[in-house]
């Protein structure tokens, strides 16, 4: 890639910074991005916390790194260039290693005339730049880019030239296995670990299985709900692979005896990725899982879940009401937690007060108050819940109703003024009245503070590029005319490369909604059967997560056979 020089050099020469005029606070009051409000507090934020003013700025929200790239670029006369696009020869990178390039937050460009051409995230950072010209021994043209262009850049580049199986390669020749703490350290085991996390996030997995046996180290991961052999490696690794990922995680070490759980915050590109750590002693070292979330700022409505128009409805008709509880049923990682943020954003978090006891706290989400359980030191969620109920909320989520005492508390907040959102694991929606009150709830409390069960089940979404239509259509519809028989369509999956041979390129959540009424009340007081509580349900127009997913697959989401294997 050939970058062009700026305009305020000799041709052939290499561009430096030039030296600051006015501060970067001024620069941007005088073009109009903030105002001295916020410049007087990302100063008293960057002297408390300290980094730099830009990079505080923007972490407050006051200007996009766009502007920040922009401002750094005017003032050290230097050409903002788009990373993302670029190409770049394998050569130019192999000039400055990964975990440099990292560290520096810089990719190299190209190289012509003995001068290399970098993106740097800091135009203003000399030690970054004397220590890359010492490093290659040529001299930098230095252009500006975005800080999370060039994360996202660097993980796409550098894997792209350097595969798992050659840092492995590397680990066993060199034969010393470090384990360096340092995140910005050159150690190829540095590099493992953070190649076997960017891969699981290329796949979309979930979860991440670091699993020791006598000759190997298996390495599975979970995508689309399936477990897939990935990654092996030589058991000589297993013990620094695991004191790396253990280190990521603040973790003790030396302690290989006992159960340990903790967190990494992994930065792939511009993506904030969260990881919870989970390791357990086995007979063959440690077994390490890793669950995989990413953190965004965006969340999906009703509609991107997959709620049907007459749902979404009846849903924010509930979230609407000042008090009540609405409850999400489904097993592990059905995606319940997504349809509960969903739920709370759709609250006027201006308007209302919302605190919520989760255990871990997976979202940060604005203007809400959360709180982490946490059961060793006494914080349970009845506990929390107790105190929560002192702090004038209007709108509680409490992540799951484990125990009695936590679902007392929630139905009788519900019952004093508050909307309560929690979740309970039971096989439908109608599993979940008798599910509570079993748990000890009295019954004739319950029709008066519940007023919505949410259930739901994920199911594998078609690949788009190779779906084929189904040849059993004419069956399905046959055995299912009240849904398929007016579809003209039915698919089913074959396999490509894109989806990794299995037919399935994601997922998508299917539902059921049972909005209590006054209709319910006696059944409910009355201790009706199941049965006879789902059949009410449906008569009032309830569509159960069968035939939710009999409608997607209709729609060309999903096939019929991923749907009766998830729930028939």
């Amino acid at each position: 890639m050939s970058v062009p020089a700026s305009n305020m050099a000799e041709p052939g020469m290499p561009v430096r910074p030039a030296s600051k005029t006015k501060p970067l606070g001024v620069r941007l009051i005088d073009a109009g991005y903030i105002n001295e409000a916020q410049l007087n507090l990302a100063l008293r934020e960057k002297d408390r916390g300290g980094g730099y003013l830009g990079e505080v700025l923007v972490s407050l929200g006051f200007i996009s790194e766009d502007v920040l790239t922009e401002s750094l670029a005017v003032e050290t006369h230097t050409q903002v260039v788009d990373v993302l696009s670029a190409v770049i020869h394998e050569d130019v990178l192999q000039r400055v290693p990964y975990a440099v390039a990292k560290r520096h937050r810089l990719l190299p460009l190209a190289e012509e005339g003995g001068v290399l051409t970098v993106a740097m995230a800091d135009p203003f950072d000399i030690v970054a730049i004397d220590a890359i010209e010492q490093l290659t021994g040529v001299q930098l043209e230095i252009t500006s880019a975005p800080d999370s262009d060039i994360a996202d850049a660097l993980e796409r580049h550098y894997a792209e030239t350097s595969s798992i199986e050659d840092t492995v390669e590397a680990l066993m020749r060199d034969g010393a296995i470090p384990l360096d703490g340092d995140e910005g350290s050159e150690s190829p085991m540095v590099r493992l670990a953070d190649q076997i996390i960017a891969h699981a996030v290329k796949l979309r997995a979930t979860d991440i299985h670091i699993e020791p046996e006598e000759r190997i180290v298996r390495i599975r991961m979970r995508v689309d709900g399936v477990l897939r052999q990935e990654i092996l490696i030589p058991s000589r690794l297993r013990s620094g692979l695991a004191a790396r990922v253990k280190l990521m995680a603040e973790l003790n070490v030396t302690e290989k005896r006992v159960p340990q759980d903790g967190r990494i915050r992994f930065l792939y590109g511009r993506r904030d990725i969260d990881l919870r750590i989970s390791t357990l002693p086995t007979n063959h070292g440690e077994s390490i899982v890793m669950r995989v979330l990413e953190s965004s700022d965006s969340r999906p409505n009703f509609s991107q879940l997959g709620f049907s128009d007459a749902v979404e409805r009846e849903l924010r008709d509930v979230i609407e009401r000042p008090f009540g509880m609405v409850l999400v049923t489904g097993p592990t990682g059905s995606g319940k937690t997504t349809t509960l943020y969903t739920a709370l954003s759709e609250v006027d978090a201006l308007r209302r007060s919302i605190f919520t006891l989760e255990d871990p706290i997976e979202y940060a989400i604005p203007l809400v108050r959360q709180t982490q359980v946490r059961s060793a030191i006494g914080m349970t969620f009845a506990a929390g819940l107790r105190a929560l109920l002192r702090r004038d909320p209007d709108v509680i989520l409490v992540g799951e109703m484990r125990d009695v005492e936590t679902a007392q508390l929630a139905v009788r907040a519900a019952l004093t003024g508050h909307l309560v959102f929690s979740t309970l694991h039971t096989n439908n929606a109608v599993g979940v009245i008798p599910r509570v009150i079993d748990m000890g709830v009295e019954r004739y409390l319950l029709p008066s503070a519940l007023t919505a069960i949410i259930g739901q089940r994920l199911v594998c979404r078609l690949c788009d590029a190779c779906r084929v239509r189904d040849p059993a259509a004419d069956q399905w519809r046959d055995k299912f005319p009240e849904i398929l028989g007016s579809v003209s369509e039915l698919w089913a999956a074959q396999g490509c490369e894109r989806c990794l041979g299995s037919g399935y390129s994601g997922r998508r959540a299917i539902f059921e909604a049972l909005v209590i009424d006054e209709d319910f009340h006696d059944p409910i007081v009355e201790a009706a059967s199941p049965a006879s509580l789902e059949q009410l349900a449906l008569s009032k127009g309830m569509h159960s997560m069968f035939m939710d997913g009999l409608r997607k697959a209709g729609l060309g989401l999903t096939s019929v056979e991923e749907v009766l294997r998830v729930v028939r």
